[in-house]
C-alpha cells in the first residue's frame, strides 16, 4: 500500500520538511480555510502543492496525493436552499482538483458533527494519551448541558441515572471543556460553536431520516459521480464516527450493509470507500476481512487504525478509545493481509489505480508529542510508532 500522512498545511506544528525522515511516500491534505460550498480554486490548490513538494528547505519528493476532505456542505446533506449552486461548486471544485493532477477525494456525510470524543486526552497505562469516548460523558453532555428533549428517550435509566450523577461532579471547566470536546468535530470549523449554535444546526435535521439521509446521498453521488468517471477521479466516502446515532441525527455510513446499499445505488468504480477500521472497528459486528473481501475493488483510501471498546454501554453505543495501531478490536494483520490480497488482485486485471493508498490514523500522543499541543489524534510520533507498526506488517505480508 501506498503509505501518506495527513498533513494539514502550513499551520501543521509538524514541519512539512520533516516527513521524509518519517518514510513517508504521499500526503493527505486539504484546503481547511475554504468554507464548505465554496469553490477550491486552481490557484489554491497548486498553492497547497507547492507547501507540500517545495517548503522554504527544499524540495521534500513528496506530493499531495488524496484530498482529506472535499467538504460536503449541511446544504447539500440537506437538500436546502442553495442546493444546486452547492451542488455545481463542488463539481468546480472537481474540475480544479483534476486540472491540478489530483485523483482522489474522500469526503463524509455525517450529519453537523464530524468525528466525536468526550475526552481528547485521556492518561493510557503507559504514560501517554488517547482520544476517547464515554457513554456516560456523552449522556451528561446531551442531557444537562445541552438539554436536548429527546434524549430523554435515547438512553437507558441506568445511564441517565449515571449521566446525573457525573454532571453533578463537574465543575463549570470541567462542563465547558466536556462540551469544546464534542463539538470539536472537523480540525476548525466546530469548536467556536456555542450551545445555540448547535441546537440551531440539530433543528435543521428535525425532519430528515435515515432513509432520506440516503437518498440525499444517493443524489449527490448521482450529482458528482458522471463528473467523477469524465475527469478520472475517486471518490470515497468515510464512515461515521462513531458508527451509531448521536445527538438525534441519522447514521447512514456506520457498517458494511450501508456501504453495500450505496455501492449498488451508484454502481460506478468512480464512487466508493474510505476504509477506516477504526470507525467501523467500534461496531462489534464488523468483520474487517469478510468487508475488504465483499467490497474490496470499491476501496479507493484506507484509514489504518484501531479501536478499543470498553463499558459503559447502551443499547448500540459503546465506550471506546484509540488503542494502538496494533492493539484493539481489529485484527490489523488479517485486515493488512486482505488489502494486499486486493492490491494483487486489481494489479493481475490491469487495474491502474491497484496500489491503495493508506495513512496510519489517530496517533496516540506519546514522550515528545505530550508537550506539543498539536491537533488531537495526529501526534509526530504517535503516528511514526503507527506507521513503522504497519509497515512492518505489510514487509512480514508481503515476503
Amino acid at each position: 500500500m501506498r503509505q501518506t500522512w495527513r498533513w494539514f498545511g502550513p499551520a501543521d506544528i509538524i514541519d512539512m520538511a520533516a516527513l521524509p525522515q518519517v518514510g513517508v511516500e504521499g500526503v493527505v491534505s486539504a484546503l481547511h480555510h475554504i468554507l464548505p460550498g465554496a469553490v477550491w480554486t486552481q490557484e489554491d490548490i497548486k498553492k497547497r502543492q507547492r507547501e507540500i513538494a517545495h517548503p522554504n528547505t527544499g524540495p521534500t519528493g513528496i506530493t499531495w496525493e488524496v484530498v482529506e476532505s472535499l467538504p460536503v456542505s449541511e446544504t447539500i446533506k440537506t437538500k436546502g436552499p442553495d442546493y444546486h449552486a452547492h451542488i455545481e461548486a463542488y463539481r468546480e471544485s472537481m474540475r480544479n482538483l483534476a486540472a491540478c493532477g489530483l485523483e482522489v477525494i474522500c469526503y463524509n456525510f455525517m450529519p453537523v458533527l464530524d468525528w466525536t470524543r468526550t475526552d481528547l486526552a485521556k492518561k493510557m497505562p503507559h504514560g501517554g494519551t488517547a482520544m476517547h469516548f464515554d457513554v456516560v460523558d456523552f449522556a451528561a453532555f446531551d442531557l444537562f448541558i445541552l438539554e436536548r428533549p429527546a434524549a430523554q428517550a435515547e438512553f437507558s435509566a441506568e445511564t441517565i441515572a449515571e449521566a446525573k450523577a457525573r454532571f453533578d461532579g463537574l465543575d463549570d471547566i470541567q462542563k465547558r471543556m466536556l462540551q469544546n470536546n464534542i463539538v470539536a468535530g472537523l480540525p476548525g470549523a466546530n469548536d467556536n460553536w456555542s450551545l445555540e449554535d448547535v441546537r440551531g444546526h440539530l433543528a435543521s435535521y428535525d425532519a430528515i431520516s435515515a432513509d432520506q439521509l440516503r437518498a440525499n446521498l444517493v443524489d449527490f453521488l448521482n450529482e458528482v459521480t458522471p463528473l467523477a468517471e469524465e475527469l478520472g477521479l475517486r471518490l470515497c466516502c468515510h464512515p461515521d464516527d462513531p458508527p451509531f446515532p448521536l445527538l438525534g441525527l441519522p447514521r447512514i455510513m456506520s457498517t458494511e450493509e450501508d456501504y453495500a446499499k450505496i455501492c449498488a445505488a451508484v454502481d460506478s468504480p468512480a464512487s466508493g470507500i474510505t476504509y477506516c477500521t477504526g470507525s467501523l472497528g467500534v461496531d462489534p459486528a464488523f468483520d474487517p476481512v469478510r468487508f475488504v473481501e465483499r467490497l474490496g475493488d470499491r476501496i479507493h483510501f484506507a484509514h489504518l487504525r484501531n479501536t478499543t471498546r470498553l463499558a459503559p454501554y447502551d443499547g448500540d453505543k459503546s465506550s471506546f478509545y484509540e488503542d494502538l495501531h496494533l492493539n484493539g478490536d481489529t485484527n490489523m494483520v488479517a485486515t493488512i493481509r486482505a488489502l494486499m490480497a486486493e492490491e494483487a488482485k486489481r494489479k493481475a486485471q490491469g487495474r491502474s489505480d491497484w496500489q491503495i493508498p493508506m495513512r496510519p490514523d489517530h496517533g496516540q500522543d506519546l514522550l515528545y508529542d505530550l508537550q506539543q499541543g498539536g491537533q488531537p489524534g495526529y501526534p509526530l510520533l504517535g503516528r511514526m510508532r503507527g506507521l513503522a507498526e504497519l509497515r512492518g506488517v505489510m514487509a512480514a505480508c508481503a515476503s
